[in-house]
């Protein structure tokens, strides 16, 4: 069997409320394989985003504390790296598609110049090359005219196009694991399902593992590999998908899949 990419042990978030602190993520723990879409589910508010924002060293001091026995990224420790280490591997080993893209695109910047930054950054690009690969990204998302997208602002666009342009900056270095919060949140059916199908399809060329952070059991049902569910900041169950829809093993996870097949009806 392949070593994780990705391994948590004993993952604790406590966030400060005036002159309390609330713990978000008590404990948790998993491995993701490479190449694996791993599904972090649970009802909102249960701990899912802070999980990721521990991951990637975005949770201030000020605002939390993160604690953790193990958090290695391909061998690598990230658990207490400092923040210009930090800032080498975000966007480079590992990525975030984040839940809402207009907040997630800088509003001053046009599409272009932010897209080819990341490969002046990470792949030392000059300014006519990252401009090419920005385009060349822009199509594997699904934009024809991409060299007109590169000079547009974020607000110009749908949020189906935004959101295309955050998976193209986020699959730009081909990141060894890709978080994806949320991804097709705000999208109708038909550009969620090709958002999710340029994301799966640059992720397997990529080899890049995803941890697909959701509340939708349909996301998970059809792209996911194995699933993790969480309720108030602890991971309750790993399976497989399919073992889960058949047998799920804690009482929580009943409840879940019985509120979505109530809700499908």
């Amino acid at each position: 069997m392949s070593a994780p990419v990705l391994s948590v042990r004993d993952l604790t978030v406590t966030l400060r409320s005036g002159r309390h602190w609330l713990t978000a993520v008590d404990g948790a723990g998993f491995d993701l394989k490479p190449a694996e879409v791993l599904a972090l589910v649970g009802e909102s508010g249960c701990g899912k985003t802070k999980v990721a924002e521990a991951l990637l060293g975005l949770i201030p001091p000020a605002l939390g504390s993160v604690r953790a026995q193990r958090i290695e990224l391909a061998g690598q420790e990230l658990s207490g790296l400092r923040e210009p280490g930090l800032r080498r591997i975000r966007g480079h080993e590992i990525s975030m598609v984040f839940q809402e893209p207009l907040t997630a695109l800088d509003p001053v910047f046009r599409v272009g110049s932010q897209l080819a930054w990341i490969y002046r950054r990470h792949r030392g690009m000059d300014r006519g090359e990252a401009r090419e690969a920005a385009a060349g990204m822009l199509r594997k998302v699904g934009i024809a005219d991409a060299t007109q997208m590169l000079d547009r602002y974020p607000h110009e666009l749908s949020g189906g196009m935004r959101q295309r342009v955050v998976i193209a900056m986020a699959m730009a270095c081909r990141p060894r694991v890709l978080i994806a919060d949320e991804p097709t949140t705000a999208l109708d059916v038909t550009t969620q399902a090709q958002v999710m199908g340029h994301l799966m399809t640059l992720a397997r060329e990529a080899g890049t593992a995803i941890l697909l952070i959701t509340h939708d059991l349909g996301l998970v049902a059809h792209y996911a590999d194995r699933a993790l569910v969480m309720r108030r900041g602890r991971i309750l169950e790993d399976a497989l998908v399919g073992a889960l829809f058949r047998n799920p093993g804690h009482p929580y996870t009943a409840e879940l899949l019985a509120a979505t097949r109530g809700v499908n009806k």
